[in-house]
C-alpha cells in the first residue's frame, strides 16, 4: 500500500545533530584499528624492554661470586669444598676463573657482609624506586612519552657506560643508583606509548609485544655472559650499553608522540599531524575532517607536575584501584626480581638456570598475548599470584626432599609471576584515563620495584635457610594477590581519556546495576 505520507514532510522537522565521535574512533578511523605504521612503531617502542630487562638482572652476572678450588692440600689443613674461604690461608685456595670476572673477586669481596656484596643490587632498585617518584608524571604533564623515553634510555645507557670506569664498590654502587633511575620510567612509557597508539580491539596485543622484548633481553644476557666467561665484568656492560646509545638515536627521529597525549594536553594541531604522518597511503587524509571529536580539555587540575598524583590520591575510586594494583604488585615484583637473583643459591648451573628463567618469561609473554581478549583481568592476577605463591613455598619444602624437583617448582612460580606481572600493566591501563594513565602506571611498577629492593636481602639470608627466601617470597605474593578482589573487571570495555569520562562511566553502570 502506497504510503500517504508527502515526500518532503521530513524537511519541515529539525535536523538531527551529527553525534561527535570520540578519541578512540577518531584515532582508528584516521590510522585504521591497527596496520602497519602502528606496528613498526610499537616494535620500536617496544624494543626499549630489551636493555630494561638486561639491565635489571645484569647483577646476575657481574656480582656473583665465583666458583674457587683448592691450591694446597697439607694434612694439617682442611681445605675442601665446603670450606669458608674467609678462614683459609689465601695462599690454600684460587678462583677457578680470573679475578677480573667480577666484582667480587675483582674488589676482594668475598668476606664481606651481605649487606656490601648486595649493595650494587639494592642500589639499582632504589634508584629505580627515586626515579620513578621524580619522574613518573613527567610523562603525563611537560614532556610526553616519547620525550620521557628518550631521556630514560639515554640516562640508563650513559650511566651503564660510566660504570665501566668503576674503582670500587662504592663508586659502582653509586653509578648502579644512577642506571637505576634513568630505568624507572622506560618500561611504563613504552608500554603506554606503544598502547595508545593501537585502535581498542588490539590495545591489549600491542601491550604484550613489549613483554616479548623484554623476554628477549633477559634471555640474551645468558648468551653474553656465557660467551663472554673468563672476560672482564665490565665487557658486559659494554655489550649493553652501546646499542642503547643507538636505540636512542632512533628513537628521537622515527618514534611519533601519542596522539591521543597531545589532544589530553590541548596540542590539537601536532596530534593532527601525529595522526596525518601515520595514516596509509591508500587513505585520504586530505579529506579527514577532525572538527567532529568531542571536545577534550586539559581538566583544571592537571596544572602542575604532581597534580596526577594529587588527583589519584584525592579521588576515592582512584586511590582504592591504585592501592588494589599497588599491593598486587608488591608481591609480584618481589618475586619477579628476586627468583633470578636467587638462583646461585640452587644446586644447578647459573648459566643453565638463567636461561630457563629466561626461556619461562616466553610462554608467559606468549599466552598474555594469544588469551589477554579473552581473559578476566581481575581473575587471571589473582590466580596466576595464588599459583607463584604456592609453587615458591613448595621449593622449600620438596626442595629438600627431591632436589631436582626444586627447579622445576622454581620455574613454575617464575613463570605465574612473570604473567601476573604481565596482566596486571595491561589491567593497569585499563582502570585509568589517558590524563593520570602514565602516573598511574609508574606507581604500580614502583610497587613492583619496591618488592624488588628487598628481594636480595632475602636472597643472602636464603644462602643458609630458603624458607627465609623462596618461603618468603611465596607467602608475600599470595596474600597480596587477594588486593585486587575489590577491583572492576575491565576486558572488553572502552578505556576513556579523563577523569571526569571515567566517573561517567561508573556512575552509568552503577545506574543500569541499580535498574536490572
Amino acid at each position: 500500500m502506497a504510503d500517504s505520507t508527502p515526500l518532503l514532510s521530513h524537511y519541515d522537522q529539525p535536523e538531527e545533530p551529527k553525534k561527535p565521535r570520540s578519541l578512540d574512533e577518531t584515532i582508528e578511523r584516521c590510522i585504521g584499528d591497527f596496520g602497519w605504521s602502528q606496528l613498526l612503531q610499537a616494535i620500536l617502542v617496544s624494543f626499549a624492554w630489551v636493555f630494561d630487562a638486561q639491565q635489571t638482572f645484569i647483577s646476575v652476572f657481574t656480582d656473583a661470586e665465583p666458583s674457587w678450588h683448592c691450591t694446597q692440600v697439607e694434612p694439617q689443613l682442611t681445605c675442601n669444598s665446603f670450606s669458608d674461604i674467609c678462614l683459609l690461608p689465601k695462599n690454600s685456595w684460587s678462583w677457578d676463573w680470573p679475578a677480573h670476572t667480577s666484582i667480587i673477586s675483582e674488589w676482594g669481596l668475598e668476606c664481606s657482609s651481605s649487606f656490601i656484596t648486595g649493595l650494587p643490587a639494592s642500589s639499582f632498585f632504589m634508584g629505580c624506586l627515586a626515579g620513578g617518584l621524580a619522574l613518573a608524571t613527567l610523562a603525563d604533564s611537560v614532556l610526553g612519552r616519547k620525550n620521557m623515553l628518550f631521556f630514560s634510555c639515554l640516562i640508563m645507557a650513559l650511566s651503564s657506560i660510566f660504570t665501566v670506569f668503576s674503582s670500587n664498590i662504592w663508586i659502582y654502587s653509586a653509578l648502579r643508583f644512577i642506571n637505576g633511575f634513568g630505568r624507572a620510567t622506560i618500561g611504563t612509557c613504552a608500554l603506554v606509548l606503544s598502547t595508545e597508539l593501537a585502535g581498542k580491539r588490539w590495545r591489549g596485543q600491542v601491550g604484550v609485544i613489549g613483554f616479548f622484548f623484554s623476554t628477549l633481553g633477559f634471555l640474551s644476557l645468558p648468551v653474553i655472559a656465557y660467551i663472554n666467561r673468563g672476560s672482564s665484568w665490565r665487557t658486559l656492560y659494554l655489550w649493553i650499553s652501546v646499542p642503547s646509545i643507538f636505540y636512542c638515536i632512533l628513537v628521537r627521529f622515527l618514534v611519533h608522540e601519542s596522539p591521543r597525549w597531545l589532544f589530553v594536553r590541548g596540542r590539537k594541531e601536532e596530534a593532527i599531524l601525529t595522526l596525518k604522518s601515520m595514516a596509509p597511503a591508500t587513505q585520504s587524509v586530505l579529506t579527514m575532517s577532525f572538527s567532529n571529536i568531542v571536545p577534550i580539555e586539559q581538566e583544571s587540575w592537571n596544572v602542575d607536575l604532581y597534580s596526577s598524583i594529587k588527583i589519584l590520591l584525592n579521588k576515592r575510586w582512584a586511590f582504592r584501584r591504585l592501592a588494589a594494583v599497588m599491593i598486587a604488585g608488591f608481591g609480584t615484583g618481589m618475586v619477579y626480581y628476586g627468583m633470578p637473583l636467587g638462583l646461585g643459591n640452587l644446586s644447578f648451573n647459573l648459566y643453565l638456570s638463567v636461561t630457563f628463567n629466561a626461556l619461562s618469561e616466553l610462554p608467559a609473554a606468549l599466552i598474555t598475548f594469544l588469551l589477554i581478549g579473552k581473559l578476566n583481568r581481575k581473575g587471571s592476577l589473582l590466580g596466576f599470584t595464588i599459583l607463584s605463591g604456592m609453587c615458591s613455598v613448595l621449593c622449600v619444602v620438596i626442595g629438600k626432599v627431591w632436589p631436582v624437583l626444586q627447579i622445576g617448582l622454581e620455574l613454575v612460580s617464575f613463570f605465574s609471576a612473570c604473567t601476573a606481572f604481565n596482566v596486571e600493566l595491561i589491567y593497569t591501563i585499563e582502570l585509568f584515563p589517558t590524563s593520570v594513565r602514565n602516573s598511574a602506571l609508574s606507581m604500580v611498577r614502583q610497587a613492583l620495584v619496591f618488592g624488588g629492593v628487598f628481594s636480595p636481602v632475602l636472597v643472602a639470608a636464603g644462602r643458609k635457610n630458603d624458607l627465609l627466601s623462596f618461603g618468603v617470597f611465596g607467602l608475600v605474593i599470595g596474600i597480596c594477590g587477594l588486593s585486587v578482589l575489590g577491583l572492576p573487571e575491565t576486558r572488553g570495555g572502552t578505556i576513556c581519556d579523563t577523569m571526569d569520562e571515567e566517573e561517567q562511566k561508573e556512575t552509568d553502570k552503577v545506574a543500569a546495576a541499580m535498574s536490572a
